[in-house]
């Protein structure tokens, strides 16, 4: 699974539009005319994978013999269905597949869900489809399937290319079904795919790290997620947690890598996404500078944002079984950001990436005006933590490694 999604393209047909109300919880005179409607992008969760592994925090649940594919797609329909008020006249720019393994379910049922999503929002000309999937055999298969339904990007769970890691770590593919899955992906169309590919993992050296490393870049992605393996809760590495590199060995492997990568091509842009030229991945693009996303399936989360400048993170129903109940609402809960929250909300994903965002993207995607973040600005400038430019919001490359701290001079 992928660890999360330039610019997102402007919207088309003016689908950006000034405020003309003051939303709850903001004064009047805290209203600024530059606020827009963002690009809008879907999430579509689906929940199986073959079998849970101890590193996953994700809303994922072990498959049983039959997948309800013809359920979950209704349901999946039915739920985009009650969230239409939420558009506001706009495109989709992208829709990413995520869980679980979404390449368990067929092309046909994977077709059928677009075809509805795409009857009831329209995509833009340059939409970006990614589906995450995983090395087993059985799905490499239907690659070509998937591509000619249009889905144009695919994100391929690699994690490690080595037997002893990838059982530490529950995977149940080995190296060489990773490196069929590249080669299907080519052979299928697909001339942009990710790899996603895990560091710091139980005992690793330096040289192991760089030879997964290695023989990734020489499957040729457009993309590479490469992260650190970190212990979440609730789940088993957590409770069993395994014996970890030390700190002085998981910063050699963070500063080779990343000179390997850049090496090969391969730009950061994020905290953990290096991307060929052209290849950034748009749907992540748009989350990390506070684009607004439709989140549809079990435990699916959105951010959507209303003419009036009101912004809004909402999420469904979370265990499967109650997304399917018949005649269970979909949406289990939302909360409204209040003004004060929204530096914050902003400059997390924002500040994630490498080259940060233009300073005119703060009123434009949160309503308020940019001198809201002057003392705090000015206090991350002097702390060395952000970037002095009056243009643009962007970590230090300190900032970028105490990014934490840097958060904290931005709440409320």
């Amino acid at each position: 699974m992928s660890r999360r999604p330039s610019a997102p393209p402007p919207l088309p047909g003016g689908g950006g539009h000034a405020a003309s109300a003051s939303p709850a919880g903001r004064g009047v005179g805290e209203r600024e005319t530059a606020f827009q409607l963002p690009p809008l992008a879907l999430y579509v969760h689906i929940p199986w994978c073959v079998r849970k592994c101890p590193y996953c925090d994700f809303n994922s649940h072990a498959a049983g013999a039959e997948l309800p594919e013809e359920a979950y797609v209704d349901a999946l329909l039915a739920d985009l269905e009650a969230d239409l008020a939420q558009v506001h006249g706009r495109e989709l720019i992208s829709i990413f597949f995520g869980g679980g393994t979404p390449s368990l379910f067929s092309a046909r049922a994977l077709g059928r869900l677009l075809e509805g999503v795409e009857r009831r929002v329209p995509f833009a000309a340059d939409i970006e489809i990614t589906l995450e999937a995983n090395p087993g055999t059985f799905e490499q298969a239907k690659f070509r399937d998937y591509r000619q339904l249009g889905i144009n990007r695919l994100s391929i769970g690699i994690q490690s290319f080595q037997e002893a890691q990838l059982k530490a770590l529950g995977r149940i593919h080995d190296g060489a079904e990773a490196i069929r899955a590249a080669d299907m992906a080519r052979a299928a169309g697909f001339d942009n795919f990710n790899l996603d590919l895990m560091h710091g993992l139980p005992g690793q050296s330096v040289e192991d790290a760089l030879a997964d490393l290695r023989t990734a870049i020489a499957q040729t992605p457009t993309h590479l997620s490469w992260y650190q393996l970190t212990l979440e809760p609730n789940t088993v590495f957590w409770n069993q947690p395994p014996a970890l590199p030390e700190d002085d060995v998981l910063w050699d492997i963070q500063e080779a890598g990343q000179a390997l990568l850049a090496e090969q091509g391969y730009a950061q842009y994020e905290i953990s996404a290096y991307a060929r030229t052209g290849r950034r991945a748009r749907h992540n693009l748009n989350y990390w500078t506070f684009g607004d996303f439709l989140g549809i399936g079990a435990g699916a989360h959105a951010k959507l944002s209303a003419p009036d400048g009101r912004i809004r993170r909402t999420w469904k129903t979370r265990l499967p079984k109650d997304y399917l109940a018949p005649g269970k609402r979909f949406q289990a809960g939302e909360r409204l950001l209040e003004a004060d929250e929204l530096p914050f909300e902003f400059l997390m994903n924002a500040l994630r990436l490498t080259e940060g965002v233009p300073a005119t993207l703060f009123p434009e995607r949160t309503g308020l005006p940019l001198g809201q973040l002057a003392a705090a600005r000015h206090e991350a400038e002097r702390r060395g933590l952000l970037d002095s430019d009056p243009e643009r919001l962007v970590a230090t490359p300190r900032g970028q490694l105490f990014l934490n701290d840097l958060l904290q001079l931005f709440l409320a």
